[in-house]
């Protein structure tokens, strides 16, 4: 379990990044517009959690969460993309439990550049009235508790998050050089690394210690290729018919098996959300390969832990 949702399952108010909805009914176009009013807050506020199951004062309401759990992850991302015109799918749905009761957790991950609503999200609220949770071409952030329109200063926190990522970055590298070994070398090479068969080329590699002497590559968008969703793909189009994995099955695969933390498979930035390299969809696959009942077995596993904590 992410060290956010576990935030969100002991915090007892809301806040920037935590949000208690009592229940959500996927079949509502309302509560779909206000709840993605709040995915989307969220997102441009750095990333947090929607526990659905929840009071405002963070006791169980002991509403259904089923139809939460059970909701598909395309489903969510074709609702954002309808009404931002963008394919955000870093989001994760979680079940977990709250003195006893049945808990749903969207995990929404954060944003580099803010999303823009390129529709109004409005909808029948009843008694011949329409409401409109958000208009077209507003930016909507977390303020405290609450979803609302983006000011200046929402703006330039954005700026600043990604100036920190910056500096943190060139500051770890100032770092590793300044703290090395007396007699260690510095190697200067060029900015863009790629495959390549020549005899020629400079070798490198990647190791799981990371306190290893190993160069890592500096193009995350080039050795790990796939969000969520492309892997789900690239996954999907290397395994038989009849043994096509949802997202619950990656994310099944990725706690159980510690995949976030192992740099073979898997980057994750200060603020993005995670990206996985082509070796883990082969992973993925070999492992089937090796025991047709592999997602099964993570996904139980996974129910496992979940209902341990």
């Amino acid at each position: 379990m992410s060290a956010m949702v576990d935030k969100g399952l002991k915090a007892k108010r809301e806040s920037k990044h935590v949000d208690f909805k009592r229940s959500f009914d996927p079949n509502s176009l309302g509560e779909w517009c206000e709840i993605l009013k709040d995915i989307i807050a969220m997102a441009n506020t750095g990333g947090g959690v929607i526990l659905v199951g929840l009071e405002n004062n963070a006791e169980p309401s002991g509403e259904n969460v089923q139809p939460v759990l059970d909701l598909d992850h395309a489903v969510v991302v074709d609702k954002i993309r309808k009404y931002t015109g963008y394919d955000f799918s870093e989001i994760e749905i979680h079940e977990a439990t709250k003195k006893g009761n049945p808990v749903a957790i969207i995990e929404v991950a954060g944003v580099k550049v803010p999303l823009v609503f390129q529709n109004a999200g409005s909808y029948d609220a009843g008694g011949g009235k329409s409401k409109t949770a958000f208009a077209r071409g507003t930016v909507y952030f977390r303020h405290g508790a609450k979803s609302e329109p983006g000011t200046t200063e929402d703006i330039r926190m954005v700026i600043d998050r990604q100036l920190e990522s910056i500096r943190s970055e060139w500051m770890d590298g100032v770092k590793k050089v300044v703290t090395a070994p007396q007699g260690s070398a510095v190697s200067i090479f060029s900015g863009e690394v790629h495959e390549s068969r020549s005899q020629n080329a400079t070798p490198i590699r990647l190791v799981d210690d990371p306190d290893a002497p190993g160069y890592r590559l500096i193009d995350h968008d080039t050795t790990y290729p796939h969000r969520q969703v492309e892997l789900i793909n690239v996954v999907n189009g290397m395994l038989p018919e009849n043994a096509k994995v949802n997202t619950h099955d990656i994310l099944a695969v990725r706690r159980t098996h510690n995949i976030d933390k192992d740099p073979r498979y898997c980057h994750r930035s200060k603020f993005g959300s995670p990206q996985y390299s082509d070796a883990f969809a082969k992973w993925i696959v070999d492992k089937h390969k090796q025991n047709s009942n592999f997602f099964q077995e993570a996904r139980q596993k996974y129910s496992e832990q979940i209902h341990s904590k």
